[in-house]
């Protein structure tokens, strides 16, 4: 069988091992190391150990943390098994730990494992060529990210996971893209691959996902330029050669200091003698339509011929 801990045990032994899994074990790798039936089971006899699930154990009888739940559902999915999903996501460090979430497992197809309190199992076809090469088991970051997105209820929750992994910069959109190859099935797959050209050319959030999409695809405007730096900050778009600067903020805030630090970026926009339009969450999922006339209106200052189109008979835009 292909344990994925079998070479730490043979170098480290049974009780170095167990320290290193957070004091969780399985039964398989305490078999490996030679343990009989009835140390087996002494610390559970004893109440020193406590069952996480069947055939893993924690050799404390404290409450279970998430680290330690993590590796118990690896343990407990036997071998080939690696974490997958948001699971993988986390510990690759693309998303923020969540403890709410289940913990994601893959497998390969031919096998199957009994569903467990926590645990969700995915049999998968292409496991050993998504798995990465790191232990404990996990799969490679662009295939983390593709999981979840087949997963999502929205393309927005999709769009928002991959922005959010790609800008931890330990995945590109171009390793995402590659991924995708070989998931001609995978769900939002069709609205996938502008999100990632957008994400590829700067945008960082959902919030300018749904501007570039909604805003200046749906109705013809220019591509603004992306996180373009200056002043010893980033604006979110940037139209060249039109002077325009467009800050997108899906955060509700009152804060006093961060309303200061808007009012300071707009001033300089305007001190470099550039337009600024600042729009939040509800503007761009609720009104795309009137801030691409806005937009248009100060492109126009500049391009007085610059065409665009309706996104729909009733848009404003002409």
């Amino acid at each position: 069988m292909d344990w994925w801990w079998a070479r730490q045990l043979a170098d480290d032994g049974i009780d170095a091992l167990i320290h290193h899994q957070g004091r969780v074990v399985s039964r398989a790798q305490l078999q490996a190391a030679g343990w009989s039936e009835s140390q087996l089971t002494r610390g559970l006899r004893n109440h020193r150990w406590q069952a996480v699930h069947p055939g893993v154990y924690a050799t404390h009888t404290g409450p279970i943390g998430y680290d330690e739940g993590r590796l118990a559902a690896l343990l407990y999915a036997g071998p080939e098994a690696a974490w997958s999903h948001y699971t993988a996501a986390e510990q690759l460090g693309l998303l923020k730990p969540d403890s709410s979430r289940p913990i994601y497992i893959a497998i390969p197809k031919r096998r199957r494992v009994r569903p467990q309190p926590g645990i969700l199992i995915h049999r998968d076809e292409y496991w050993a060529r998504r798995r990465g090469t790191v232990l404990p088991p996990r799969r490679k970051p662009a295939d983390a990210v593709l999981d979840i997105v087949g997963i999502s209820q929205s393309s927005d929750d999709a769009a928002a996971v991959v922005a959010q992994a790609c800008q931890s910069g330990r995945v590109s959109p171009a390793q995402i893209l590659k991924a995708l190859a070989d998931r001609s099935r995978l769900r939002h797959r069709h609205a996938l691959l502008p999100i990632l050209s957008d994400v590829a050319a700067g945008s960082h959030s959902l919030l300018e996902l749904r501007y570039a999409r909604d805003v200046e695809r749906r109705h013809g405007l220019p591509r603004g330029l992306r996180q373009r730096s200056v002043d010893n900050e980033f604006t979110d778009v940037f139209y060249d050669g039109f002077t325009l600067v467009v800050e997108l903020d899906g955060r509700f805030h009152l804060v006093p200091h961060r309303r200061w630090r808007d009012l300071d970026r707009d001033n300089r926009a305007t001190l470099r003698a550039e337009a600024t339009l600042r729009y939040g969450w509800f503007d761009i999922t609720n009104r795309p339509c009137e801030a691409a006339v806005q937009a248009l209106q100060i492109l126009r200052r500049t391009k007085p011929d610059l065409t665009a189109k309706p996104c729909s008979p009733s848009c404003p835009v002409r």
